[in-house]
């Protein structure tokens, strides 16, 4: 009821609504089916009968891939999902492109490569290393450092996402958006360090690896350069001092590793 009261008189939807944690969805993998696949169903089904909706972008994520078997990686990679939250991501991918093919109904499937910025919520990769290195950390302990990520400020994310909100020629189309380079988890951090001024060292701790982790993501953007005529704007020094400077302005940090909600529940 409430997904039809908001979609009542749209012309467009932009579907981010999921959950969104990898480590989450190996503890929760009903409710993360429920939200990011029965959720986007529930989403397009409701954009189709309200008659008004003109364009639905589903959000999806570069993890729907797994791990390069090529790259930069380009649409027509193969999908070879690692974790649940991926799994269920792809579902809801499937379930547009079965819905606008089944309906005539214009549906734009956006990927993200890993997005960061300012207003964090969760302790991913970027946060995570910032949380450690605000909370006075004598050392900043990460799992597999030697794995790389395509990473996109979130104002570029962001930019992406409406023009393809507006842009015709993306109906019924899959469009990447990354920066097209990609960064290893321990330079990732040594940058980090630099732009913070601090000197920490950096420690391996197997406990932190993650079963469910893609080993390399690197997006090949030129379809949404060509659609979209989209690049992205903001370099990582930028971008991550931006979000350095409002972490510390906010001072939000997190439990780690994953001391999360789940944990406090029993």
């Amino acid at each position: 009821k409430s997904v039809k009261k908001a979609i009542k008189d749209q012309e467009v939807v932009i579907h981010l609504a999921a959950l969104p944690f990898i480590p989450d969805s190996f503890y929760y993998p009903v409710d993360f089916f429920d939200v990011n696949t029965n959720g986007s169903v529930n989403m397009l089904w409701n954009s189709i009968k309200s008659k008004t909706v003109e364009t639905f972008v589903q959000i999806s994520t570069s993890e729907v891939y797994g791990s390069a078997q090529y790259a930069p990686m380009d649409e027509n990679h193969p999908t070879t999902p690692h974790s649940t939250y991926a799994v269920s991501k792809l579902a809801g991918d499937r379930a547009a492109f079965t819905l606008h093919k089944e309906n005539g109904f214009p549906v734009v499937v956006v990927r993200p490569f890993n997005s960061y910025g300012p207003r964090f919520t969760e302790p991913y990769i970027i946060p995570e290393i910032i949380s450690q290195i605000m909370n006075n950390s004598k050392e900043i302990t990460l799992g597999n450092v030697s794995t790389t990520r395509d990473f996109t400020f979130v104002q570029d994310t962001a930019s992406a996402i409406i023009k393809s909100a507006i842009e015709k020629k993306a109906h019924g189309e899959i469009i990447n958006v990354g920066s097209g380079t990609e960064i290893s988890i321990l330079n990732l951090a040594k940058k980090i360090l630099k732009i913070s001024k601090k000197k920490i060292k950096i420690k391996y701790d197997e406990s932190r690896e993650r079963p469910y982790d893609v080993n390399r993501l690197l997006c090949n953007n030129k379809k949404a350069k060509k659609i979209l005529k989209w690049s992205p704007k903001i370099s990582m020094d930028e971008g991550l001092s931006q979000t350095l400077s409002w972490a510390t302005k906010n001072k939000i940090s997190f439990d780690a590793p994953f001391k999360r909600w789940y944990y406090k529940k029993t």
